[in-house]
């Protein structure tokens, strides 16, 4: 039986995949919080997460938390992942990383922690439709240059990254096949649009679990791309493929979404 150990396990998005992970007959043996965490000393099952008797551990006990585990996953912060992340992989456990946020140097010191280490799936967003929305991006190259691509995303209030890492991620695809070398994600005052800038902008309002819109105008017409997830369970559903998926790989490199589902 698959076992996981899951970072930030009280949290919307740690709860969520300890529920969809446990609907597929997968045991969560491992959960840490922050050392300030109300949850740090209850179980799953204390809390109504689970029907499980996993004890949350604080952050500075990992390797207790880890001892039993076949797969580390984190959707946290970039600063609880540059201390827990290294410890992981040194430990040889598979990793499926969701925290996105990383400043440029942050991203160098996480991808340098597990690269040729231990299998990862690192991925900014583990949906199955955006992940196929990503694939889609290249066959849109076919439109000429005098139509122009922008994105937009909407979130939670609580979600403190902006733009969303799906947003850069769908952002670098675009501007891989239109050549833009500039991102912009606000405009005010007089500012008109030059032909090498990406657009991004985010909205943050009320419990938004995530929409992502991929809109391209030409003079005459516009298309439009949108998904949108109903619950954290379209990522938590990904997260279970990506273990179930990770638990067969042996080869220590860094994989996405698109190698798990096939896309490649």
């Amino acid at each position: 039986m698959l076992k996981l150990c899951v970072a930030g396990a009280a949290g919307r998005m740690g709860t969520a995949i300890i529920q969809k992970a446990y609907s597929k007959g997968i045991q969560t043996v491992g959960a840490i919080e922050s050392s300030n965490s109300p949850a740090v000393g209850k179980t799953l099952r204390d809390l109504g997460i689970s029907n499980q008797n996993t004890e949350i551990l604080s952050c500075d006990q990992l390797l207790n938390a880890l001892s039993e585990a076949d797969i580390f996953t984190s959707f946290t912060s970039p600063t609880a992942d540059l201390i827990n992340i290294p410890i992981v992989a040194s430990q040889g456990k598979r990793i499926i990383l969701g925290t996105t946020g990383f400043t440029p140097e942050q991203y160098r010191l996480i991808i340098n922690a597990i690269d040729g280490k231990v299998p990862t799936v690192f991925s900014p967003n583990y949906s199955v439709g955006i992940n196929v929305f990503f694939k889609l991006v290249d066959t849109l190259k076919a439109f000429p240059s005098d139509y122009d691509f922008c994105i937009n995303e909407v979130h939670h209030t609580g979600k403190k990254d902006a733009p969303s890492g799906t947003a850069n991620k769908l952002g670098d695809l675009v501007s891989n096949i239109r050549n833009y070398t500039k991102t912009v994600t606000g405009r005010d005052g007089m500012s008109a649009r030059q032909p090498d800038e990406m657009e991004i902008t985010s909205l943050r309002a009320g419990g938004v679990s995530g929409i992502h819109t991929l809109t391209v105008a030409g003079p005459h017409e516009m298309l439009r791309i949108e998904h949108t997830a109903f619950s954290r369970d379209a990522l938590s559903q990904g997260v279970v493929y990506a273990a179930e998926w990770l638990s067969k790989q042996n080869t220590p490199k860094i994989y996405s979404m698109t190698d798990v589902l096939g896309l490649t």
